[in-house]
């Protein structure tokens, strides 16, 4: 039996950072997990980059058996109707699985108050205060780096899908810390200065 993981992208959201982590799932993770994709509802989802996606669930019919939630970051995390996703982001939390939450993806975690107990980062500071006010409290645990894990929560800024992707494969156990530090230094360093995998 497969490992339900859910990428939850809205419209225009950002498909490289979708990208580096369910690439690197298929190929390091031996088959053990499938990629289902969740939005607010089954219409088609139109990345920044302009690739199309039919979500496999609405917000209404997100299975009650997964392994991790994955927000992906875009242009319209703020836009009043994202609030719907609260209700699965508490779920998460509650249940203790992996959350994930990238860009303005993190900084909605803020909004909802999982952030307010926990080491994370965002894109901004200020700008996490000025959108969740009075439900984030967590200002003292923030940490100006790439991307933060903490408690099966990760969080990153927007320059950070490597970072991100890399933390979300550990804190899933995809692959040996080896083998995952293998493959973010190759994408990170490149071809010809990446140290080469042991063979």
């Amino acid at each position: 039996m497969k490992k339900t993981l859910l990428f939850v992208i809205l419209q225009q959201y950002a498909d490289w950072e979708a990208a580096y982590i369910s690439s690197a799932i298929s190929m390091l993770g031996q088959g053990e997990y499938e990629i289902k994709t969740v939005s607010l509802s089954k219409d088609c989802v139109q990345s920044i980059g302009g690739f199309k996606v039919l979500p496999d669930y609405d917000i209404e019919s997100v299975p009650s058996d997964y392994e991790a939630t994955i927000l992906i970051g875009g242009m319209t995390w703020r836009n009043e109707n994202t609030q719907q996703i609260k209700t699965l982001v508490k779920d998460c939390t509650q249940k203790g699985k992996v959350l994930g939450g990238i860009c303005d993806a993190s900084a909605f975690l803020g909004t909802v108050g999982v952030l307010n107990d926990i080491y994370h980062t965002s894109n901004d500071l200020n700008d996490l205060k000025q959108w969740a006010g009075s439900i984030y409290t967590g200002e003292e645990k923030y940490i100006a780096k790439q991307a933060v894990s903490d408690r099966n929560i990760i969080t990153a800024n927007g320059t950070a899908p490597l970072e991100f992707a890399k933390e979300i494969l550990s804190a899933l156990n995809v692959a040996s810390e080896e083998k995952i530090l293998e493959w973010y230094n190759f994408h990170k360093l490149g071809y010809y200065t990446a140290p080469m995998p042991k063979m």
